[in-house]
């Protein structure tokens, strides 16, 4: 068996190739990150045997830069292992007690434990999950990026009009965001034709406000503490342009998840509370669940499992969430065992025995995700429909 190591970085990848006894087959090398350094890559690969069955390759997950060299070796049917740069990290320090960190003590790292360690290889994903990985990764992205802009303007409101939040159920309707995309501010709402305002009001709300409302409004602007700002008003017209851009953006990239989430068919839709924008994180960060054999392991990919100290006859009694793993799927099954728990009775009851129990809200909802990922996990590995046990 041949094994090679790869330490991966931003413009070249530094590589090195031993066989079972750990003998060097090939002298540690520097390949460009582009097409003719992964060229030579597999050149010298070929060099060592013709069977690329019987090679098996390493790599850190690096993020984007590890993905295409890793497309690469997956297209040319070469085994590959990706490993997490903190296990590879614990393992090169319990390796020597010096601080030796370099590309190339990297590569020698990575290739010692593909030869001495258990490590799964990389499946090949099927194009409907990486594209769904991407979609929901970017959403998440734009939504993140939303909500600061919200509180941005929510800011911008309190500056310029701070008597509008007490008049309307939410700064965040379309009816607010017509009024002060319009009239960016509490003096120009105050110059305002009352029946200019009202039809903008009506138009903005499909007829839930009208003269009454914008009456209201106006009255409270020629009463308002807010100061007359042009930049200010400047910044919160944009920043409303902004948000409804965003807002589109999102639906979009929703309107491009739900028909690959159909493609699925996943029990996922069939537990209350579980969306399509749910389904598709959890789908899309675990693989559909392929590359896991327990619910524990998914509990520890996404860092809900908690850690552990025990020296001698010292034992910690509170124990936190590692919180290590995947971010998106913490969110995403943490985010869904709230929903699930308002939906499901079953759920509901447990989430209120675990507050009986005198737990924070928080480590109550903990318990329901942990409780929901072992639902999920037998339902997708048994093709089987939710039953509520409520």
């Amino acid at each position: 068996m041949i094994y090679v190591g790869i330490d991966v970085a931003k413009d070249k990848h530094d590589c090195i190739i031993v066989d079972s006894d750990g003998v060097i087959r090939f002298p540690t090398f520097t390949i460009p990150n582009n097409k003719q350094g992964f060229r030579e890559l597999l050149t010298n690969l070929k060099t060592c045997g013709s069977d690329f069955a019987q090679i098996k390759v390493g790599l850190e997950a690096t993020g984007h830069y590890s993905d295409n060299l890793l497309e690469f070796l997956i297209a040319n049917d070469l085994p590959t292992t990706v490993i997490n740069p903190l296990h590879t990290n614990l393992y090169r320090k319990g390796l020597s007690l010096r601080k030796t960190k370099t590309d190339t003590v990297d590569a020698h790292s990575i290739v010692t434990m593909l030869r001495t360690e258990c490590l799964k290889p990389y499946s090949k994903t099927s194009y409907h999950v990486r594209e769904l990985k991407s979609l929901t990764r970017y959403r998440f992205s734009l939504v993140q990026d939303c909500a600061r802009l919200k509180s941005s303007y929510a800011r911008l409101c309190v500056i310029l009009f701070p008597e509008l939040e007490k008049l309307v159920p939410s700064l965040h309707m379309a009816s607010v965001y017509a009024l002060l995309s319009e009239f960016p501010s509490a003096r120009a709402i105050s110059q305002c034709h009352l029946t200019r305002l009202s039809n903008l009001l009506t138009t903005a709300s499909k007829g839930r406000y009208g003269k009454e409302k914008a009456m209201e409004i106006r009255n409270a602007a020629r009463d308002s503490i807010g100061p007359y700002s042009d930049v200010k008003s400047l910044e919160l017209q944009q920043t409303i342009q902004r948000i409804r851009m965003m807002e589109d953006q999102i639906k979009q990239v929703e309107a491009e998840i739900n028909p690959i989430v159909d493609e699925f068919h996943s029990p996922l839709l069939t537990i209350p509370g579980i969306s399509y924008r749910m389904a598709a994180i959890l789908i899309a960060e675990t693989e559909n669940f392929s590359n896991f054999d327990s619910a524990e392991k998914v509990l520890a990919f996404a860092g809900l499992e908690p850690s552990v100290y025990q020296s001698g006859q010292l034992t910690s009694t509170h124990a936190k969430m590692v919180k290590r793993g995947s971010k998106y799927l913490r969110y995403a099954l943490f985010n869904a065992a709230k929903y699930v728990c308002h939906w499901d009775g079953g759920f509901g009851q447990y989430l209120a025995k675990k507050r009986a129990e005198g737990k924070p809200y928080n480590v109550a909802v903990s318990h329901a995700a942990k409780k929901l990922t072992r639902v999920i996990f037998h339902l997708v590995k048994t093709n089987q429909t939710f039953i509520s046990q409520a």
